[in-house]
């Protein structure tokens, strides 16, 4: 199953997405993660699921846009720190960063 978190508003998407079917709950994205805003724990959409998964901490979720933005360097010309670790694939985020430095910078 797929997760997102994050926010969508009038400025654009701020989302990280967990793909839960990828992630085998390893914990390095919570590792590399300078913001510490990734925690590994049960999987809140599958509670049949017994391997642990990785997601965005409750009280985070709606602060992507602000702690995920210094992960971007060039904003998208390299892979922020977790979906670079990510080995399975399970982590990614949404184009609203690549957007809003292209709109500002023109």
């Amino acid at each position: 199953m797929v997760a997102h978190y994050g926010f969508k508003d009038g400025s654009g998407d701020w989302f990280l997405t967990l793909d839960t079917d990828k992630c085998n709950g390893c914990g390095k994205c919570v590792e590399v993660c300078p913001v510490k805003i990734l925690e590994v724990g049960p999987d809140e959409i599958d509670p049949f699921r017994e391997e642990p998964v990785a997601s965005v901490k409750h009280d985070e979720r709606k602060k992507i846009r602000y702690h995920c933005a210094p992960c971007k360097p060039g904003y998208g010309s390299e892979p922020p720190p977790c979906v670079a670790v990510c080995k399975p694939g399970a982590i990614s985020h949404s184009e609203g960063w690549k957007a809003c430095f292209k709109d500002s910078h023109q």
